[in-house]
């Protein structure tokens, strides 16, 4: 005891005060953690949807002079599916384009108003023609979120069929953003032949790549969200995780 008793008043005599009873710590409380957000499933609830122009952007590309893949877009798109995750192939979508809304990337519309340019009488022609439109004919599942829809494009006045490969990204039933339906989002590519519908300004001869390309690759990135039906009450949000 004596030994103890002198080991302290050592320790104090140099500031130290590790032999002094020390004041009790406070116990951390445990913040809960937050809720977690709805997780995107395939599970949204079929019906019928129209697009979300807010989150669709309709791409092309085409070669230019075998230099590079010329790229502009498409801003005003309407469309409509009926979708049935449990019956795939019995879905159905319909899509109208203004190609008045083309718009490019070129630098000064001052000199060269390149966006009328493509959208006049050598390209799309939108005075004559002023809406394009896709309605599918066929869907053929080929994976677990995947399908190939081939449906009918009229452009130009003239109609044929185009196939789009496409991938289902998953959906939200009825949450805080979306409490009237569900959401869903897709992504989708495809390719066609200008040629084949009346487009044959700037089109390389056999063997070159001098000119604009005659295939136009096509990208899609969609989102779908939910028409409640006629009189029916807004779907309660979906309830956040249990923690």
């Amino acid at each position: 005891m004596r030994h103890a008793l002198w080991a302290c008043a050592l320790l104090a005599s140099a500031g130290v005060v590790a032999c002094s009873p020390q004041p009790a710590q406070k116990a951390e409380v445990a913040t809960p953690p937050a809720a977690a957000p709805p997780t995107v499933t395939n599970t949204a609830l079929p019906g019928a949807y129209i697009v979300d122009l807010d989150h669709t952007s309709v791409i092309f590309r085409v070669s230019h002079l075998g230099l590079s893949r010329y790229t502009a877009r498409f801003t005003k798109v309407t469309g409509d599916l009926q979708f049935d995750p449990t019956n795939p192939a019995a879905m159905s979508v319909s899509v109208a384009i203004d190609p008045r809304s083309l718009e490019t990337d070129y630098p000064d519309a001052a000199k060269l108003d390149f966006d009328a340019e493509l959208a006049g009488p050598n390209f799309l022609d939108a005075g004559k023609f002023p809406q394009m439109t896709f309605k599918s004919t066929n869907v053929e599942t080929t994976g677990a979120n995947t399908a190939k829809v081939t449906g009918d494009l009229s452009l130009r006045g003239v109609t044929k069929p185009v196939t789009l490969d496409v991938t289902f990204n998953g959906g939200l039933a009825p949450n805080a953003m979306d409490p009237k339906g569900s959401r869903i989002g897709f992504s989708a590519r495809g390719a066609l032949k200008r040629s084949e519908f009346g487009m044959t300004y700037g089109v390389p001869a056999p063997g070159s790549n001098f000119g604009v390309g005659d295939e136009v690759e096509v990208i899609i990135e969609t989102e779908f969200t939910q028409i409640p039906p006629a009189g029916a009450a807004p779907a309660a949000p979906a309830p956040a995780p249990k923690t």
